[in-house]
């Protein structure tokens, strides 16, 4: 593990200059404006649904939208020209109970500044509401865009095992040969990662926790070691935790000072040794398996 230090704030004049964790309890747009242009390799996020959860307050659509405008605007503004920039998305509920899938009425928002969709990641999972007049919930999305067509993105480290690690080719020149590449397969854009729920290892008070397996796929295939990640909605700094992993520099801010208080806590576990995460690739538990499969 690299090594790890933390800072009392921001010091964005110091940005690159090592690894470290600057975390602010600060409405997210005042906390950017400071910061540099096009300084962050990664910005990741999962921003509110609208939904009315503790940590928002639920008002029209149409207000939620706009005030997201001003965060994407904002976030492409600090993002690295060969940067990416990933918005993970559920469903925001109306009063009647429609469903309003979010990535897609967001979608524009991004294009409009110019950026370029790579992959509209699924996200599944097996918790959740269980809902009684339509299919209960199991996936979101995460929406991850460029601002060129040179970016960066390393798939090696984020390679699954081959279904046939041993197959090789029966025929032609290359007969006797791997048929498949020896660090693995891409994962692809369906991502079988469980949600962050009562029993999860990684569990906090948030309601709506982002899991740190989650992020670190997206840190690792994103950016190289020693570049900034910045989440401008961080929750309890997950993305932050993600970032040090794995020698980035993580940057993020909330609105509400117990979440930043769990985040720096979360900080000060990693750099001693002591935060439990749930492993990247770990199988999802399955109890008709003995011990889960695991």
């Amino acid at each position: 593990m690299a090594c790890l230090w933390t800072g009392a704030g921001r010091q964005p004049n110091e940005m690159g200059s090592g690894v470290g964790a600057y975390m602010e309890c600060a409405d997210n747009l005042l906390y950017m404006k400071d910061l540099p242009s096009e300084s962050m390799k990664l910005i990741v996020t999962s921003p509110p649904y609208n939904i009315g959860k503790v940590y928002e307050r639920r008002r029209s659509l149409g207000s939620y939208l706009k005030s997201q405008a001003l965060v994407i605007a904002e976030c492409v503004r600090l993002l690295d020209p060969q940067g990416s920039l990933c918005w993970q998305v559920g469903n925001h509920i109306t009063s009647d109970g429609e469903v309003v899938p979010l990535d897609i009425i967001l979608y524009q928002h991004f294009k409009d500044h110019g950026l370029h969709l790579r992959n509209r990641i699924v996200w599944h999972f097996e918790h959740g509401l269980h809902c009684s007049k339509r299919y209960s919930g199991r996936y979101e999305t995460v929406l991850w865009f460029t601002k060129s067509k040179n970016y960066t993105f390393n798939l090696d480290p984020v390679r699954v095992p081959s279904k046939y690690p041993g197959k090789r080719y029966f025929k032609g020149p290359r007969v006797g040969e791997l048929s498949c590449n020896p660090l693995g397969k891409n994962p692809g854009d369906l991502w079988i990662i469980p949600n962050v729920k009562n029993n999860h290892v990684e569990k906090t008070q948030h309601p709506c926790q982002f899991p740190v397996e989650l992020v670190e796929r997206l840190v690792l295939s994103m950016t190289n070691e020693g570049d900034s990640v910045f989440d401008p909605y961080m929750g309890v700094g997950s993305s932050v935790v993600a970032a040090l992993m794995h020698g980035r520099a993580g940057y993020g801010c909330d609105t509400v000072q117990e979440y930043v208080d769990i985040a720096w806590e979360r900080v000060r576990s990693l750099q001693r040794g002591e935060l439990r995460t749930r492993p990247m690739g770990k199988p999802v538990y399955d109890p008709s398996r003995p011990n889960g499969g695991h």
